[in-house]
């Protein structure tokens, strides 16, 4: 098998065999680009020790010289190049305790995780593929280098990596592998929030978010998101909704995974599908959503959905009701993203949208302007997002008034948008200075007036002129 390798990492190779030395690219690059996936980086194993690999270079950078990786810059662009290793003991299930430098390319790559991250490849000898991970790749299977229980007691993240490569690469997870993962979930509380964060971030915007069913399959939510797995079992007893809290929740993160990637595809049981008229709707509302957003949006499909098991009631009919969900959501799914240590600025967001997810706009464009207003039109297009993903997750036969519904909605939103009509206060022909000069004191006051100008221009946004306002203040003074 030939691979064709950048021209920076055949140089990296070259240099290092001409000084003697063994070298590959290695991992993950060799993998994508088997499968035709543009590798996002390139990693280079040698037989030469860090000193030599720097000697070898002009620009160098110790990155991780105690595990033997030097960063070799070339241009603008670094590649990580580093020594054949062999693991010490994993005593605390996250960390070798030491790593010693071996000769043997086959002992550093029997140290990898998957089989399928465990080739290597340079132009003189071609593939290295000692495990078995190009059959794996073409019979598109997770499995472990060796001894699956080896490998995930040396590092217990690696389970959940094992599920989030069989969502980004559309794999399955062999046999052996998956059950050494049941056998170990407990072990996931050895690893850090950080990146425990990171591994269910990258599940998430995959291809397919939908492997989350195999952590909870496997145990692994009940250790970092129990929360999931009380959803996974709570019927909702409600005509618009077939499935329990969580499998409503995975499928609209599969189907808000669709909009973003502007795939039709929904892989349910074919009985699923989004409809051409409201994935146009998807591609116009995406646009100048970058990569930080999409995952805030799976981050919302996932947890939009929380409270539920907390809110439920049942009536005399038996149908269940959960009056207040929303609210208590935004608090339940502030404090998981806490816990996960996701940044402030995703929890806000996320937060945000969750508390406004069931909000139900007449489409008019009076109760349209009032609810960008009130909701923040920062967020409204992300809003449109959730609330088409989470009615297609819903019962078929209650799709179509709800559809047509949002749809009229986002019409008038965009009508709203091309009159540029006054949203917010900062929108207003007046301001505080303004209210100043008019002999109005400074203080809490100011606030209040500005308010009452705004509640007026969202009814007739004809209105939002300095001196139809300048009317307004001196009516709403002498009243005062």
């Amino acid at each position: 098998m030939e691979i064709i390798l950048p021209g920076d990492v055949s140089y990296i190779i070259n240099k290092l065999e001409e000084a003697g030395y063994e070298a590959y690219a290695v991992g993950g690059c060799v993998r994508d680009t088997i499968l035709g996936r543009k590798p996002l980086d390139w990693d280079i194993t040698t037989s030469a020790k860090p000193s030599s690999v720097k000697s070898c270079f002009k620009r160098t950078v110790d990155t991780g010289i105690k595990h033997g990786t030097v960063t070799v810059i070339i241009g603008d662009t670094g590649y990580e190049v580093t020594t054949y290793r062999i693991d010490g003991e994993y005593k605390d299930g996250r960390h070798p305790e030491n790593v010693e430098y071996t000769g043997s390319l086959r002992l550093d790559l029997a140290r990898r995780d998957f089989t399928v991250n465990a080739m290597a490849y340079n132009k003189k000898q071609g593939l290295i593929d000692e495990f078995g991970g190009l059959k794996d790749l073409e019979a598109g299977i997770i499995r472990c280098v060796g001894s699956p229980g080896s490998r995930f007691d040396e590092d217990a993240l690696r389970m959940l990596r094992a599920v989030r490569f069989s969502g980004q690469l559309g794999f399955r997870i062999e046999e052996n592998t998956r059950a050494a993962i049941t056998e170990r979930a407990q072990n996931l509380r050895k690893i850090s929030a950080e990146r425990i964060r990171a591994e269910l971030s990258k599940l998430l915007v995959s291809k397919n978010p939908g492997m989350i069913r195999e952590a909870y399959g496997t145990g692994m939510t009940k250790v970092f998101l129990p929360e999931l797995d009380k959803m996974m079992v709570t019927d909702q007893h409600n005509h618009h909704h077939l499935y329990t809290v969580g499998e409503h929740s995975i499928l609209s993160t599969e189907i808000m995974g669709c909009f973003l990637r502007e795939d039709f595809c929904i892989k349910k049981d074919n009985s699923f599908f989004i409809p051409v008229e409201v994935m146009e709707q998807a591609k116009r509302l995406k646009k100048g959503i970058d990569k930080k957003h999409q995952l805030m949006l799976c981050l919302v499909m996932l947890l939009h959905d929380i409270a539920k098991p907390e809110t439920m009631v049942i009536d005399e009919n038996g149908t269940g009701h959960f009056y207040g969900h929303p609210q208590k959501g935004e608090e339940m799914a502030g404090k998981v993203l806490k816990r996960l240590s996701f940044d402030n600025n995703t929890i806000s967001v996320v937060k945000r949208l969750i508390k406004y997810h069931d909000y139900r706009i007449v489409p008019s464009k009076r109760a349209v302007r009032r609810a960008v207003s009130k909701i923040g039109k920062d967020i409204m297009e992300m809003l449109f997002l959730v609330q088409y993903a989470d009615i297609l997750a819903q019962n078929p036969e209650t799709f179509d008034e709800k559809l047509k519904s949002l749809g009229s909605v986002i019409v008038k939103y965009r009508e709203i948008i091309e009159e540029d009509a006054p949203l917010c206060i900062k929108d207003l022909d007046i301001n505080g200075n303004d209210l100043i000069k008019a002999g109005i004191k400074p203080g809490p006051e100011i606030g209040k007036i500005l308010e009452r100008l705004l509640d007026i221009v969202l009814e007739e946004p004809g209105k939002n002129k300095k001196d139809i306002l300048s009317v307004y203040i001196e009516e709403i003074t002498k009243a005062r």
